[in-house]
């Protein structure tokens, strides 16, 4: 698919409650670590990390975070036993995390504190990550965002679930809305306005179609994602790379991921 529309979402939106917002977090999460959204990616997520001698992934736009547990088990399956994650949102969503933080025994932590991923703040170290949110900024943004990863000297990787394609978006309109009707009672933590803005009142899967719609028309493919890497890098100072990784049953995740050259000879340098 190369039509690609600037559409708004409303978990964009600064009005838009948080309670609602919440639930359609909490069904991302829920969705993308059951299925495993990203497990087709970790191993390049971890070459990342090896490059640039690494353990801790920041992870930017990190909204519920859905499958970060997945992503981290796959990484310390991958030669990366010591890897830990650390959430930032621009809407912290501390209720989810802090569950995911205990559950983790503490592997997967969170800064509590609003974060903007363009202009991450110092003491935020690790390799950078953003999943499933890349699309939500306009091109002037992303440079902004990519280029704060290169001025800062880490290494960045953008995953979108998905491959951007028509059929994506048909499950958009009739799996999505199924699967939220059935499965929104097993969400964890329980939330009761969870289940009276999905079944009395059904704003969280209209607002989930709407937004998975708009996610799919905005997203970015790889022969974009590589020229903002570009625009965001110049001089060339980091070895970049952007396609599509496909899961074992089917779908797809786009990807651009890219790391500083001078530390990737420096640890080539210390083996």
């Amino acid at each position: 698919m190369r039509l690609r529309l600037r559409l708004f979402e409303f978990e964009d939106l600064p009005w838009f409650p948080a309670v609602i917002r919440a639930g359609m977090m909490d069904y991302l999460r829920f969705m993308i670590s059951a299925l495993g959204i990203y497990r087709p990616i970790v191993p390049l997520l971890a070459e990342g990390l090896a490059r640039t001698g690494q353990t801790r992934v920041l992870e930017l736009g990190a909204g519920a975070g859905g499958g970060t547990e997945t992503v981290l088990a796959a990484l310390r399956t991958h030669a990366q036993p010591d890897a830990t994650i650390t959430l930032t949102d621009l809407y912290p969503q501390p209720t989810a995390w802090a569950d995911i933080a205990r559950r983790t025994h503490g592997a997967i932590g969170y800064e509590p504190a609003s974060v903007n991923a363009l202009a991450v703040p110092t003491h935020l170290a690790g390799f950078r990550t953003i999943f499933s949110a890349f699309h939500h900024f306009p091109p002037d943004a992303c440079t902004a965002l990519l280029r704060d990863a290169v001025q800062a000297g880490t290494g960045i990787g953008v995953f979108e679930g998905a491959g951007k394609h028509w059929a994506e978006l048909l499950l958009v309109w009739t799996l999505n809305p199924l699967a939220q009707l059935l499965l929104t009672p097993l969400y964890r933590p329980f939330r009761l306005s969870r289940l009276v803005f999905t079944y009395l009142i059904p704003i969280i899967p209209l607002c989930t179609i709407w937004d998975g719609t708009v996610s799919i028309l905005r997203m970015y493919p790889p022969a974009e994602l590589l020229a903002l890497a570009h625009a965001a890098d110049p001089t060339g100072h980091f070895a970049w790379q952007a396609g599509k990784k496909r899961h074992w049953w089917g779908p797809e995740v786009t990807y651009l991921i890219g790391w500083p050259i001078e530390k990737q000879l420096a640890v080539n340098n210390e083996q």
